[in-house]
């Protein structure tokens, strides 16, 4: 059974949605549902694929590598010509690293699919003192073009 916080819009600052998922596979699609609704909102479908796409490889690292029950994903549009996709997590212990993998190898793409498609892309600690941070922040960023 997924717990989820109902997606709502910030009600003050830039336009941005969020929504709390449990950390299993399964949030994946949750999550490119979100990011289909705010780009509609926005009048962005045309960045849909490449915006699902950039939330299902942040969603799977997070189901991997994390831990704890939930993480949270955020869609933000911090600049009319910018969007920002990123999942919150509690293993700020253990930032992404790109890796080369080898061509056997059935994991450990994603983070080069996101350095391709992404205009930048990167991570940072949230919350609690600088040395003992609470949870880690995986964004990308797409730069759109508007009408």
């Amino acid at each position: 059974m997924t717990r989820l916080t109902s997606a709502q819009p910030r009600s003050t600052g830039y336009p941005g949605y969020e929504q709390q998922l449990d950390r299993r596979p399964e949030a994946a699609a949750e999550a490119r549902a979100l990011v289909r609704v705010a780009l509609a909102c926005w009048n962005l479908d045309e960045h849909v694929d490449t915006g699902t796409l950039l939330i299902s490889e942040l969603v799977a690292n997070a189901v991997r590598h994390a831990s704890g029950p939930h993480i949270r994903i955020h869609i933000d549009r911090p600049a009319p010509a910018r969007l920002l996709f990123a999942v919150v997590d509690h293993a700020p212990d253990q930032p992404p690293r790109l890796r080369t993998p080898g061509p056997d190898d059935t994991c450990g793409r994603g983070l080069l699919l996101l350095d391709e498609l992404a205009d930048r892309w990167g991570h940072d600690t949230v919350g609690g003192p600088v040395a003992r941070p609470r949870t880690k922040r995986v964004w990308a960023e797409l730069r759109v073009t508007t009408s």
